[in-house]
């Protein structure tokens, strides 16, 4: 047993010492009806994913939006020094899903995709945790 636990206990220490550098919550830029929200990324399986956890109004104030819980990244991987690419971002405001590129540096983390050979910049988000 205590074999195990020790066993356990490694397993746990590799993987958070793997935890890529976008892991956390992000919280976007306003959209076209000037709402916008925390993002939380984390793994999904191999791939990277985000879902939108908390919704603000354009007054700052939470709100309850029917996308909470919604997934607006996934199928995202990282390219190292800080891209990733590969994945889709969802963009509710206009409801599209944009083939997407997004590029860590520090605290930010800038956002952008294509849908139909037309591009848009998702702007920059932070981080908030």
């Amino acid at each position: 047993m205590k074999i195990v636990m020790t066993a356990a206990a490694i397993a746990l220490l590799a993987s958070s010492a793997l935890a890529d550098p976008i892991y956390g919550t992000w919280r976007t830029i306003k959209d076209d009806n000037g709402n916008f929200g925390d993002i939380k990324v984390s793994a999904c399986g191999a791939k990277i994913c985000g879902v939108l956890t908390t919704s603000y109004n354009g007054e700052g104030n939470v709100w309850k939006s029917p996308n909470d819980g919604k997934n607006i990244i996934w199928d995202m991987q990282a390219d190292g020094g800080g891209a990733y690419s590969g994945g889709k971002v969802w963009a509710p405001d206009r409801d599209k899903t944009y083939n997407s590129r997004l590029e860590l540096n520090g605290t930010t983390l800038s956002v952008k995709g294509c849908v139909l050979g037309i591009c848009r910049s998702g702007g920059t988000w932070t981080r908030v945790n």
